[in-house]
C-alpha cells in the first residue's frame, strides 16, 4: 500500500519498483481525493502493475487523519468518484478493499449500500475483510482480531451481488479453511497466515490451479529467493527487507528458532548481508 501523496511529492520510481517475478500483482493505492488517485493509478499502470486497489479497510489512526482508509466507508458517494476517477485514466482493473461495517454498527444495510454504490461507479471486485473497523480505542493489530468475524455478511453480498467478484479475508489460517469459502465466495484473501507461514504460498498451484507448485522443498524456495536478494542488496536495498518476509519459513520444524534469529539479528545482517541467507541455513541446520 502507497499512499498518493507518497507518489506526488516521494521518490515515485523506487516506490513503485518491483521483480518482474511478482505479476500478477497490485498496487494498492491510499488516498481520498479522486484527482490524486487518479494520477496514481495512472502511474501505477505504467510501472507493470495489473491491478489498483482502494484501500477503504485499514483502521489506523494515523490513516483516519489523511481521511482515508476504513473511514472512507462512511462516504460511498466520493469513494464511487474515486474509483470512477481511476476508471477513466487505466486499463487494468480498479478494486476496493474494505470492511463490513465501522465501529459497532452491525446493521447489512451500512455495507450493502457502499458495496452498491460503489459497484454503480465500475468497480466488479470486491475484497471483503469481514470484521467491522473500530476507530477509536483498537490499535491495528487487534483490529485484525478483537471485531468478531461475520463471514455470513460476505456470503450474503454475493448473493445480492452475483454479478460482482466478491473474494473474502479475515481470519483463515489454512487451506482448509479458504476451500471451504469457495463454496460461497469467488476467492479468498490469505493475509497474516501468509506472512507468519510463507510456505502456505508453496501449494496454492496445485490446490487452486491444478497446476504443478514450483517447489517441492524449503530449500528450492529458498534458492529461488538467493539471486533476488542479491539483487536487492547490490541496489542498496537492506537484506532485512527482503528476508523478514521469509522468517516464518520453517515454522513447526526443528531449526525454526535459530532461522529466525539468524534473519533477524542485527548484527549478522550488517556483517553478511546477502549472505546472511546462508549463516541463517548453516545454524538452521546445525540444530
Amino acid at each position: 500500500m502507497i499512499t498518493t501523496g507518497a507518489l506526488i511529492h516521494g521518490q515515485r520510481e523506487k516506490l513503485l519498483r518491483f521483480d518482474g517475478s511478482e505479476h500478477p500483482v497490485a498496487l494498492q493505492l491510499g488516498g481520498a481525493e479522486p484527482d490524486e488517485l487518479a494520477r496514481a493509478a495512472r502511474w501505477g499502470e505504467q510501472a507493470g502493475y495489473d491491478e489498483i486497489n482502494l484501500n477503504c479497510g485499514c483502521p489506523s489512526e494515523r490513516v483516519q487523519r489523511g481521511a482515508f482508509g476504513a473511514c472512507l466507508m462512511a462516504e460511498p458517494d466520493l469513494v464511487a468518484d474515486c474509483v470512477r476517477a481511476m476508471r477513466e485514466v487505466v486499463s487494468v482493473p480498479v478494486t476496493v478493499k474494505h470492511r463490513i461495517g465501522l465501529d459497532r454498527d452491525e446493521s447489512y444495510d451500512f455495507v450493502v449500500r457502499f458495496v452498491d454504490r460503489v459497484a454503480q461507479a465500475g468497480c466488479r471486485v470486491f475484497i471483503v475483510h469481514a470484521r467491522n473497523a473500530w476507530l477509536k480505542g483498537l490499535s491495528p493489530k487487534e483490529n485484525r482480531e478483537i471485531p468478531p468475524l461475520r463471514y455470513e455478511t460476505v456470503y450474503r453480498l454475493k448473493r445480492d451481488f452475483p454479478g460482482l467478484t466478491i473474494v473474502i479475508n479475515g481470519g483463515l489460517r489454512s487451506h482448509h479453511e479458504a476451500l471451504a469459502q469457495l463454496e460461497h465466495v469467488d476467492g479468498v484473501m490469505l493475509g497474516r497466515a501468509a506472512c507468519d507461514d510463507p510456505w502456505l504460498l508453496s501449494s496454492v498451484d496445485s490446490l487452486y490451479y491444478g497446476a504443478p507448485d514450483p517447489f517441492a522443498l524449503r530449500h528450492e524456495a529458498i534458492e529461488g529467493v538467493r539471486s533476488y536478494l542479491s539483487a536487492q542488496v547490490s541496489e542498496g536495498v537492506s537484506p532485512r527487507a527482503v528476508l523478514r518476509h521469509l522468517l516464518g519459513l520453517f515454522n513447526g520444524l526443528p531449526g525454526a528458532r535459530a532461522w529466525r534469529r539468524t534473519l533477524s539479528d542485527s548484527a549478522v545482517l550488517s556483517a553478511y548481508g546477502a549472505a546472511t541467507l546462508d549463516q541463517a541455513l548453516m545454524r538452521t541446520l546445525r540444530t
